[in-house]
């Protein structure tokens, strides 16, 4: 039996096998008085970076490691969107997480596209117009954000918005590039969130739409 288990796992694909690691540990953490889900999971995660292997297992799921500062950045702000009652973004944020952790090949645009959906989500609450887009919310409030901050969300989501042009073309955007508008994103959601708030809409007069 430990054979044919061997041998199963040596034929499948090389992502079949994180796979099984998450069928593992959820089995385990439904059963956490038998097992002990935190231990194997610590130890998964040893062999990972002893080994050089780019993911990690957390919360029974297996997710792309980034650099330390990125998943610094990347959790500070799925933590504090929750607690300022931004779960719309919070959720945005995560299923960037998700698609650059998608097997066999990450989904980079979608990564992309629903971390600058988080940060409209915080946008949109922070001046009270439920329906701007971000770009039309940089255009209308700029002081949501201290200058030059407002300039680095409005290229941010004007790169975002060429991803789909890209894609047509041809040309996608690397994983690399993908990595960096999340963080960036994440930390400047992190930053409208815990400074402006709902708080905002209450301390301006909207302009009127043109």
């Amino acid at each position: 039996m430990d054979d044919e288990v061997h041998d199963l796992v040596d034929g499948c694909d090389w992502y079949r096998v994180y796979d099984i690691i998450e069928d593992i540990s959820g089995a385990m953490r439904e059963t956490p008085y038998s097992y002990e889900p935190q231990k194997f999971e610590n130890e998964i995660n040893d062999y990972f970076l002893e080994n050089g292997i780019g993911w990690k297992l957390s919360n029974g799921k297996v997710k792309m490691r980034g650099p330390e500062v990125f998943e610094g950045i990347i959790d500070t702000a799925e933590w504090q969107l929750e607690a300022k009652n931004f779960s719309n973004a919070r959720n945005e944020l995560h299923e960037a997480r998700r698609d650059l952790s998608r097997r066999p090949a990450p989904d980079i645009t979608g990564g992309i596209q629903h971390s600058m959906a988080a940060l409209e989500c915080v946008a949109r609450e922070a001046c009270g117009d439920a329906k701007a887009t971000l770009g039309d919310i940089m255009k209308r409030y700029p002081d949501i954000v201290p200058r030059p901050l407002d300039e680095a969300i409005a290229k941010a989501w004007g790169y975002a918005s060429e991803n789909a042009r890209h894609i047509r073309e041809g040309r996608e955007p690397t994983f690399e590039e993908a990595e960096l508008a999340v963080g960036m994103v994440a930390a400047l959601a992190t930053y409208l969130g815990e400074n402006m708030g709902y708080n905002y809409a209450l301390r301006h007069d909207k302009p009127k739409a043109a």
